[in-house]
């Protein structure tokens, strides 16, 4: 005879709820390990020539730039490996890389090539997608059951 044991309301809902770094955590890790590393590779080699031109400037927002970028890195790979306070940095460095972008964005230390009056359009969506990523750690049931 089989019987059957009813399972309690909290076993079905903690099987139902995401754990461990996958879904949309795995793309952030991704972005910070991967993406933010290259973005700043190819910025920085075709931005290299500018150091005669633009002096000190130029070499202080590159290292602000390095910087920021090895703190994601950082983040990135404390997500991926579920450290404590994992989250916390990985807010942190979001919250650089946004101030570090609108900072490339409106000072004229960086060369760029953006079409003249683009620089707002450029400054809202790095804004955006720093300010999705930061919504996402706050209130993603994943990163909780992940990280908790």
């Amino acid at each position: 005879m089989w019987f059957v044991l009813p399972l309690s309301i909290a076993q079905v809902q903690s099987a139902a709820q995401p754990v461990g770094v996958g879904g949309w955590l795995l793309i952030l890790c991704r972005l910070l390990i991967v993406y933010q590393p290259l973005s700043f590779a190819v910025t920085a080699s075709s931005a290299l020539s500018g150091i005669g031109i633009r002096g000190a400037g130029f070499l202080v927002a590159l290292t602000i730039r390095l910087l920021v970028t090895a703190l994601t890195v950082a983040a990135g790979l404390a997500l991926t490996n579920r450290h404590a306070g994992a989250v916390r940095l990985a807010k942190v460095a979001l919250l650089c890389s946004a101030a570090c972008d609108v900072f490339i964005y409106t000072t004229p230390y960086y060369p760029n090539n953006r079409p003249p009056g683009d620089t707002p359009f450029y400054i809202a969506a790095s804004l955006i997608y720093h300010a999705v990523w930061l919504v996402y750690l706050s209130r993603s049931q994943r990163v909780r059951n992940t990280y908790s």
